[in-house]
């Protein structure tokens, strides 16, 4: 426990299960705060005195799932833990991606339950769900810069909204988790959010899954099939990798966009859809008009609002933020990993082409691959594009050869090898792999 005492609220009409929970968290340490229903749970949040919610998902009347809908609406960021007497991989899934913080079958394990609320508590911090942003700050990871607090506000600003989204920004950048909190956020999020990946799918095929087909319509078609926009009717359509279509489905997908109305492959008849359309892509959008490969119209049509999502390299002040939540992640239950002064510079000075699905990737690796508790260089898997930077070209027309560049700087600098990156202008991460592609032993050296 912290040393501030965290307020729970358990919503569950079972008396039995009630006082469980209850005798399991006030025993923790933690102030326990009870509803029997949505109703009242609703009550006591208006409050604002709640830092966490259990809630049995079968609670009587507004349902669990319900009660965490108008919670995800109402107060953004508010960690809430579902239990269910029945659960499956995919409703876990579901209420996930629904805004649960963690989803636990009864009967429940009590030290499990506690581990989960402390580690919750931890990562949401104090009274953090009251404030503006940080449900936004925590989906996407984190990030207190500049760059990101301006796009928080404005995804706060446009989510409410029925107007048509494009997101613009780098692979890995986390468009699809900004789409996914934007219908969070909307009107629509009791609605579904369905996801189409443009860029994969051929474009043979992406009419049928778009827009469905009627039974006999071409070769394999044995039965009518409904296409994924009419899937997203009541809800939000994400379509990512928007740039990749063809100009026959650019021609399709903008009569929709006119005109909310879709027809089915071998199909006359049309059917109204209404949904929101999120589209997402890491091309550039304005010079594919201009070279005439995406159609103006549908361009204009799709950037009713404009989000550009900045890239990792932009806002360097997140990567230690967004580090620590990844070491967290990887930890699980185990002791928490750090890194070393050398790693902790070098993921600064990293360009991150891969963004943070990249820096992701690599902390996993690195939390995997690093003994004692602490990753070292040797652990993080740069590219080595980017860590074999040039040595200045001065300096090797002096020496003849860049291996003894770096040997007169280690010497000069007593081999310690932060001094000797400074001599040469170059960062310790390069230092680092310098050393290593031509085999010098600097242990034995500074011994």
């Amino acid at each position: 426990m912290t040393d501030a005492q965290k307020n729970v609220l358990i919503v569950d009409a079972d008396p039995v299960q009630l006082q469980a929970l209850i005798d399991l968290l006030a025993t923790d340490g933690y102030a326990v705060m009870v509803a029997s229903d949505g109703e009242e749970a609703l009550l006591k949040l208006e409050g604002g005195q709640i830092d966490l919610v259990i809630v049995d998902e079968s609670i009587p009347g507004m349902s669990g799932r319900e009660l965490l809908w108008e919670c995800v609406r109402r107060w953004p960021g508010l960690p809430l833990i579902m239990l269910t007497g029945n659960g499956t991989v995919q409703s876990a899934v579901a209420a996930i991606k629904e805004g649960a913080a963690d989803y636990l079958t009864r009967p429940v394990d009590g030290q499990e339950l506690l581990r989960g609320v402390a580690r919750i508590l931890a990562l949401s911090g104090d009274r953090t769900w009251a404030r503006s942003g940080n449900l936004l700050a925590d989906e996407l990871w984190g990030g207190k810069s500049p760059a990101m607090q301006r796009l928080y506000k404005l995804i706060e600003r446009v989510a409410p909204t029925e107007a048509t989204i494009l997101l613009l920004g780098e692979s890995g950048t986390g468009k699809e988790k900004i789409a996914g909190l934007l219908h969070r956020l909307s009107q629509r999020s009791r609605g579904p959010l369905v996801i189409v990946d443009c860029g994969s799918t051929p474009s043979t095929l992406l009419e049928s899954e778009l827009f469905g087909h009627a039974k006999g319509s071409f070769t394999n078609a044995y039965k009518d099939k409904k296409g994924l926009v009419a899937e997203a009717h009541g809800g939000t359509l994400f379509l990512d990798e928007i740039g990749n279509i063809s100009s026959e489905m650019q021609l399709r997908l903008l009569r929709f966009l006119q005109e909310r109305k879709i027809r089915r492959v071998g199909d006359l008849a049309e059917t109204a859809v209404n949904c929101r359309v999120i589209a997402a892509t890491n091309a550039d959008l304005a010079e594919l008009v201009r070279s005439g490969e995406f159609r103006e119209d549908l361009y204009y049509r799709l950037k009713v609002i404009n989000i550009q999502v900045p890239p990792l390299r932009e806002r360097k002040a997140d990567i230690p933020v967004l580090a620590e939540r990844f070491l967290q992640l990887f930890a699980e239950d185990g002791p928490l990993p750090r890194l070393d002064a050398e790693v902790a510079e070098a993921i600064l000075d990293y360009p991150w082409p891969g963004n943070v699905r990249e820096l992701r990737n690599m902390l996993e690796a690195a939390v995997i691959l690093s003994s004692d508790g602490v990753i070292r260089m040797e652990d993080m898997q740069f590219e080595d594009s980017y860590e074999d930077t040039p040595l200045p070209g001065n300096l090797l027309s002096l020496s003849g050869s860049e291996k003894q560049v770096v040997l007169n700087a280690l010497e000069r600098s007593s081999w310690v090898v932060k001094d000797a990156a400074d001599l040469l202008g170059v960062s310790r991460r390069t230092m680092h792999y310098k050393i290593k592609k031509f085999q010098i032993d600097t242990a034995k050296r500074s011994a």
